[in-house]
């Protein structure tokens, strides 16, 4: 889990290590100080595709965003429908599994108070800084309404105390939101339900005692090819019940405070739930390499097949309701997802548990990039507008720009004291 001294979300090394490859899981002491080098490089790629994602918005996907670009590119909206199969749901799993050897070296309390000084900063400066200058973009170059001062459009149609202009066109009324500081309100719900649960459990236990720590097995439990299609076939049979009512891209604020897209809450929810168990059993060292690599292919056969076919697969989906495309398409959407995730986790794990002097140096900056670069992203986007070049190459120029900048930015702000403890 990230944090405001630890970002990358890992207990640091205690006493003196060499610049070798990390021990045996069953060599790993039961204190959460085995240093998982291939789940930082897997959150630092998983970064890159959310930035990448974004990137693609006004060029392909017909989602909404805060710049509206070109006609879409069919390939780049392809692009993003597999990659967000996967991405958010990974960084779930991965921050779940990061969650008890944090709790265990630091008791509930502390624990808490850790998250919510290290979440609720950016949350608060998103919703009250950040976003607004996005939206107030949004509302000068591409809505038909008489133009506003920004104080005038803070507090009357971003806060909403004005009332709503006639011809408004959204997304929503009003404009406020939390864009994609979603993940950290959610992240932090689910802290917060963890937390509870390690209390309540505890209460059961005799003493009572909350602070006991919940060590990996010595030998990892084997992840069987019956109980990963299990876990596939129920997220998905989960997501095709909550699309029913709450199809793809609609957003509710729930306890009107934390946006959510319930379409995709059981396969967050779910995921969740296997990093936490996944840190117990010894799950991610019990995947076999042959498996990983097996539903690897899956994957990507599924997500080529997508690439191949040129849009025409989409149209056997549907976003939501209760019939055959939604069904259809939250099966092989949890397929992609499960199989990209075991499979990248399995080749991270092979190939990349070692420690690396410029992963190493970025691998901090992973949650300030994620908290900084959507505006960094629209910026480049405003910047090309208009430059006479193609969809994909506009893409291709924001995503490497933005990626270099949001790295660039976030360094900065770790070495601010007063911006580090704000973002």
């Amino acid at each position: 889990m990230w944090t405001v001294k630890n970002p990358d979300g890992q207990e640091p090394p205690r006493g003196p290590r060499t610049p070798m490859a990390p021990p045996p899981p069953e060599a790993a002491p039961a204190t959460g100080r085995r240093r998982y080098h291939y789940l930082d490089n897997l959150k630092l790629l998983l970064i890159v595709l959310v930035v990448v994602h974004h990137a693609s918005q006004p060029y392909g996907p017909a989602d909404w965003w805060y710049f509206e670009g070109d006609d879409g590119e069919p390939l780049l909206g392809t692009l993003s429908m597999v990659s967000g199969a996967f991405r958010m749901a990974l960084f779930f799993l991965i921050a779940a599994f990061l969650l008890p050897p944090a709790f265990d070296s630091k008791g509930g309390r502390r624990f808490v108070g850790d998250r919510f000084r290290s979440f609720l900063p950016p949350i608060l400066v998103g919703f009250f800084v950040l976003v607004p200058a996005l939206m107030y973009g949004y509302y000068l170059n591409f809505r038909d309404l008489p133009p506003l001062d920004f104080p005038s459009y803070y507090l009357d149609v971003y806060l909403g105390l004005g009332d709503e202009p006639a011809g408004w066109t959204g997304p929503i009324w009003p404009d406020r939101q939390f864009a994609h500081l979603w993940f950290l309100q959610h992240l932090l719900g689910y802290v917060l339900l963890y937390a509870g649960w390690r209390w309540i459990t505890a209460r059961f236990r005799r003493g009572g005692d909350a602070t006991r720590t919940t060590a990996p097995r010595s030998v990892p439990q084997a992840v069987g090819t019956g109980a990963i299609v299990a876990f596939t076939a129920v997220v998905a049979l989960a997501t095709f019940v909550l699309r029913i009512w709450y199809p793809v891209d609609q957003w509710v604020p729930m306890l009107e405070f934390i946006q959510t897209e319930p379409a995709d809450m059981a396969q967050y929810g779910f995921f969740f739930l296997a990093g936490v168990a996944a840190y117990r059993r010894g799950w991610l060292e019990g995947i076999s390499a042959r498996a990983g690599y097996a539903w690897l292919a899956v994957a990507v056969a599924l997500g080529g097949a997508h690439f191949a076919a040129g849009g025409r697969l989409e149209a056997l989906y549907a976003m939501g309701g209760f019939n055959a495309g939604n069904l259809l398409w939250s099966a092989v959407e949890t397929t992609i997802c499960v199989g990209l995730s075991l499979g990248l986790l399995v080749v991270f794990r092979e190939w990349a548990d070692r420690p690396n002097r410029l992963l190493t140096a970025l691998a901090p900056l992973t949650f300030s990039v994620y908290v900084l670069h959507v505006p960094v992203v629209v910026g480049f986007q405003y910047a090309l507008a208009g430059v006479p070049a193609g969809a994909v190459a506009k893409f291709a120029v924001v995503s490497v720009a933005a990626t270099v900048v949001s790295f660039a930015a976030a360094w900065l702000v770790r070495r601010t004291p007063v911006l580090r403890r704000l973002i």
